[in-house]
């Protein structure tokens, strides 16, 4: 049998590409296809360093191909990612020393973010990773309690002859947050612009050193802060925790489709599910589904996202993180266990995102960019 390469052209052009509003052909994303008898090689250039873009891009190359070409074709497709010029879009301002920024996201609170960034972050560097942890939480910082020096203050140092601000360190986790400049009685009553400039003196006026990983801890939703982030930072790849219920999981979708509009295009590396499940002490093998059942790891797949693992509902999590130690630290025990596996996901993901796509830009909003109610 022999391909016919007019004929896979053709069935080509009944491809679209999300963002791109013409099929692959058409729009110059098919750089060139080439056949050796049932052999076909597709050269796809793509323009967005989406995940979930490249992937259904390719999925629905072999598909197609499969059921309007030949079943028995041998299929491969090498895709290249270039950026295009986006006037929405600037060369984000990196921060020397930290090789991997990721934006730990919910799209709604009481969720348990900010205990599975302190739980990742740890497991991170037991893994012999140098981690820090932005607490970008401006209005609700919990990370002094979690990593108790809630008494602590960062202190400042100079260096190059510039006064900077030195992390809090603990656990061999360096941390920067608002809790540390304000009591813990304290409201944040500020507007929008006040948090940005706060949260740019922590990321830009603090000698955070070499770091392989900051996690930045978001507040829950898709507003101001997150906005300010993606402006100041050009973030590896976001994580978005989830529960199970049917409510948060409404509320996470937002989330994931923040990062992947077209114009912020941060790529989703994946959902983490907490309180998957609660099993009693005395009852080991038994699995009470509280919030519902797999839930965020449905999700994961309706959006063609990485399902990066789930966490069960466990008291010793809960006392652990009021008392300051976080539970992944404590050896030979199943927390320990499901945080070692998801963040190995992690670090898989980010791996593969390094390696698969162009470094990711820090987004310049203009006055109505970003807004999910202006329609393009």
């Amino acid at each position: 049998m022999k391909l016919d390469r007019k004929e896979i052209l053709k069935a080509l052009e009944t491809i679209t590409i999300a963002g791109e509003g013409k099929n692959m052909v058409e729009s110059g994303a098919v750089a060139n296809v080439i056949t050796f008898g049932d052999e076909v090689v597709v050269d796809l250039l793509l323009h967005t360093p989406a995940m979930h873009i490249k992937k259904r891009a390719e999925d629905d190359i072999r598909k197609t191909i499969l059921e309007l070409v030949s079943p028995e074709a041998k299929i491969k497709v090498n895709i290249k990612v270039e950026a295009k010029e986006n006037p929405n879009e600037i060369k984000g301002k990196a921060i020397p020393g930290i090789k991997n920024i990721i934006a730990v996201a919910s799209g709604k609170g009481g969720v348990g973010k900010s205990t599975v960034t302190a739980n990742l972050a740890v497991t991170l560097a037991k893994m012999g990773f140098n981690v820090g942890i932005l607490d970008a939480d401006i209005y609700g910082p919990s990370m002094p309690i979690m990593f108790d020096v809630e008494s602590e203050k960062p202190i400042s140092i100079t260096i190059d002859g510039k006064s900077k601000m030195k992390p809090v360190e603990s656990y061999d986790i360096k941390i920067l947050s608002i809790g540390f400049f304000t009591a813990p009685s304290q409201a944040v009553i500020w507007r929008g612009p006040m948090a940005a400039k706060a949260l740019n003196q922590m990321i830009f006026d603090a000698d955070w050193g070499d770091l392989d990983f900051m996690l930045i801890d978001l507040p829950p939703g898709t507003g101001d802060i997150h906005l300010s982030i993606m402006q100041s930072l050009p973030i590896t790849g976001a994580v978005v925790v989830s529960t199970p219920q049917a409510v948060a999981l409404a509320d996470a979708k937002k989330g994931v489709a923040m990062f992947m509009q077209d114009n912020i295009n941060v790529p989703v590396l994946g959902i983490i599910e907490n309180m998957a499940y609660f099993t009693p002490e005395e009852l080991p093998d038994n699995k009470y589904y509280i919030f519902g059942q797999e839930g965020a790891k449905n999700l994961a797949q309706d959006l063609d996202v990485p399902f990066l693992g789930e966490v069960p509902i466990v008291q010793s999590i809960r006392e652990a993180g009021d008392y300051g130690r976080p539970a992944a630290m404590q050896t030979a025990s199943v927390i320990e266990t499901v945080f070692e596996e998801i963040t190995r996901n992690v670090v898989q993901e980010v791996v593969n995102r390094n390696d698969t796509l162009p470094a990711t830009e820090a987004i310049k909003i203009t006055t109505m960019a970003g807004c999910s109610a202006v329609k393009k």
